[in-house]
């Protein structure tokens, strides 16, 4: 009795860490997991000691599959009687389980060490979903196309997948707990206006054009050219005729760019003089970089730049030079061009907006930590658009038929049902009936036209929901086809040639050439408290013009832009904010105001003031006009406790959030801003609240941040 007591205590101890993301099918088939090393090996234990003696282990997927089994069956039960399930629970063992249903996927998230909360697992969970969305695009509409992508029967096929999932995933959680800019979802700029416009020009006039230009092309237009130094956006171009990039798709992109090439450099982690030559504490070092090549040296291949040559002044100290030879010798030789990544994003059209549109995505590295990141138009996304109309017309069918709307009621709406017959006819015509998926389009179609429009048929009534169903199935059918299935035809190039990606980095590292090293030692020291001036008259920095002020994040919602001082928390750094420990009690606090503040945001407050111990917090939202007036602040909607996490990556609520509010100022541009500060709290009130007034009247001046 002793022993099976003790051995009871040594599980339990065992699976204290445990985190956990499951997606699932109602019949409890397991379509992608992600495990920490303590489930799994918890799982495996605990299955692993039920089988019989002479037999191995059981599949870890199938352990999986066994553990949940009970509360997915449960869930389906729930909703199948009671039109209701479960948002989340907690086990006795304090254990939290968080559950979404997306039309027929139930996703899991679970958490047993403390470090994650409902709203944590819930943003995970969107998060996954949105990473889904953009690798698998419309599929993602159709629960049975979507299951069959997701758990593919090839098991080899399977593994990659989900490993390239798992790893996107990990990818994310880190970014989260260590990056300003994904902890408050929103794209963060390398400050250094001259080199931000010189590179923009460069994109638009020498590598876009060039690219565009090329018959190499194989019919792709590059859209969006951006560079990225780590997580932090350097340039950014996009041609006249593109759409704007959402900025949860560039938030998502910078993901999968971070996960394609990890920055194998320590962002947390500078060198000793780059902490002295950015801090602002250490003694003054100067150095001249090498000539940038001209534009007749760049045509010759003899006259290339070469890495290794000797600099104008050359620095003694050891150290510097040791850490030079360490950048040196990170230096990787230019990788074979990659085959290009199928992206879905948004675009907006005249007629509107049309999610999930078909990208190709390269990513080039120039150095670890530099890339170069461009997205094409393919050559048939009209097709995409075509699938789209069609199916949000037999999406708004169904529901006015399942509201018990029938005849010409159902019909109603522009499209008109009776236009989107027309053109459907033409789209499947032109699509040939060669392809097996065609046919099936075609042949449910024919169907659904006897039923729908023939007089002898029942015309528009329930009994149309199934065939709306089946026609949107076929629809995602065709794009699955079209965009995720690789051509046959392995003779026609589908992508930019790998000379025409070659052409494209080499060009951008020419360019970049002088100034790659300053370039990642300035995305670890980015905007400082004691470097960053804040005023150009007097030539002050934040701690001088606001003291007491700790630290600030800005964000500027209508365009998806955040700034904030750098937060460097290793032991060997010292900064304004101190060695290690305290820079990271202080980061503690940082990600614990943004939390609480998201909290009270969807309870509909828009100011937040919080003394904690020997600090003062505060946040505020606002909203003013395109002449920088500050509106009136009117009432926030608000959220239930299980809603889609505020937010822009996974949901982005401050879109919804700007149509709500605009719609009492018709005929003016609103824009919407937050402001978080962290005071010491021996400051009085009323300096702090004047330093927050100053703060973001002159964060974003034009004069100040003329590329924001």
């Amino acid at each position: 009795m002793i022993q099976e007591t003790q051995t009871k205590k040594d599980r339990s101890a065992s699976v204290v860490q445990m985190k956990c993301l499951l997606i699932a099918s109602e019949s409890a088939e397991v379509l992608f997991q992600w495990t920490d090393a303590e489930f799994q090996q918890n799982v495996q234990e605990q299955y692993g000691a039920s089988q019989e003696e002479g037999h191995g282990l059981p599949a870890f997927e199938d352990s999986i599959s066994t553990l949940f089994a009970p509360i997915i069956i449960s869930c389906s039960t729930m909703v199948d009687r009671l039109s209701d399930s479960y948002t989340s629970f907690t086990t006795e063992n304090n254990h939290i389980y968080v559950l979404h249903q997306f039309d027929e996927c139930l996703y899991i998230a679970v958490n047993g060490d403390g470090e994650e909360g409902e709203g944590d697992l819930r943003r995970k969970i969107y998060v996954m979903k949105k990473m889904i969305e953009v690798m698998f695009g419309m599929v993602t509409l159709s629960s049975n196309l979507l299951r069959r992508e997701l758990r593919p029967q090839d098991t080899e096929q399977r593994a990659r997948l989900w490993k390239h999932l798992q790893s996107l995933l990990e990818t994310y959680s880190q970014l989260r707990e260590n990056d300003q800019s994904f902890l408050v979802e929103a794209v963060e700029r390398l400050i250094h206006p001259t080199l931000c416009e010189q590179c923009i020009e460069f994109l638009e006039r020498r590598l876009v054009q060039q690219l565009n230009g090329s018959v190499e092309r194989a019919g792709e237009e590059v859209l969006h050219a951006f560079i990225l130094i780590h997580t932090k956006l350097l340039a950014f171009y996009s041609s006249r005729n593109a759409s704007s990039l959402s900025t949860s798709d560039l938030l998502t992109l910078i993901i999968m760019a971070q996960n394609m090439y990890p920055s194998n450099i320590d962002p947390d982690d500078p060198h000793p003089e780059d902490v002295e030559s950015t801090s602002g504490s250490g003694p003054d070092s100067f150095y001249t970089p090498e000539p940038s090549p001209t534009d007749r040296d760049s045509s010759s291949s003899a006259d290339k730049p070469v890495r290794g040559s000797t600099p104008v002044f050359e620095f003694v100290d050891p150290d510097v030079q040791m850490a030079e030879d360490s950048l040196q010798a990170l230096e990787v030789p230019p990788p074979a061009p990659s085959t290009p990544r199928r992206v879905f994003l948004e675009v907006s059209h005249k007629d509107g907006l049309y999610p999930m549109m078909p990208h190709s995505m390269y990513c080039l590295p120039l150095w670890p930590g530099i890339s170069l990141v461009m997205l094409t138009k393919i050559p048939t996304s009209a097709v995409a658009m075509s699938v789209y109309m069609f199916l949000e017309a037999f999406a708004k069918l169904e529901k006015r038929l399942s509201e018990g709307q029938e005849g010409s009621a159902a019909t109603r709406g522009q499209p008109t049902i009776h236009d989107v017959r027309s053109k459907l006819d033409k789209f499947i015509k032109a699509l040939g009936p060669s392809e097996i998926q065609s046919a099936q389009l075609q042949n449910v179609w024919t169907e659904f036209k006897n039923r729908a429009f023939s007089r002898g048929g029942p015309g528009f009534n329930r009994d149309l929901i199934p065939w709306c169903k089946n026609m949107k199935t076929q629809l995602c059918g065709i794009y699955r086809q079209c965009f995720l299935i690789e051509s046959g035809q392995a003779n026609i190039p589908q992508r930019l040639s790998p000379s025409l990606q070659e052409r494209a980095q080499t060009m951008m590292q020419e360019k970049l050439m002088d100034w790659k090293d300053f370039l990642l030692v300035k995305s670890k020291r980015n905007i400082t408290m004691v470097s960053y001036p804040v005023s150009t008259l007097f030539n002050l920095t934040y701690l001088e013009d606001f003291p007491g002020l700790i630290h600030f994040i800005c964000v500027d919602r209508s365009t998806g832009q955040m700034i904030a001082p750098s937060l460097n928390i290793t032991e060997r750094n010292t900064s304004e904010l101190g060695k290690g420990p305290v820079a990271q009690f202080i980061k503690s606090k940082v990600w614990s105001l943004v939390s609480t503040t998201r909290r009270y945001l969807q309870k509909g407050y828009s100011t937040v003031t919080l003394r904690d111990g020997d600090f003062y917090f505060c946040y505020f939202l606002w909203f003013e006009n395109e002449t920088g007036y500050k509106l009136e602040a009117g009432d926030i909607p608000i959220l239930p406790d299980e809603s889609a996490p505020i937010g822009m990556l996974a949901w982005d609520y401050y879109r919804k959030l700007l149509r709500y509010y605009s719609k009492n100022h018709q005929g003016e541009v609103v824009k919407c801003y937050e402001l978080l500060t962290v005071h010491l709290g021996v400051i009085p009130t009323e300096i702090i609240l004047q330093h927050c007034r100053q703060l973001a009247s002159k964060l974003w001046e034009p004069s100040r941040n003329p590329l924001l």
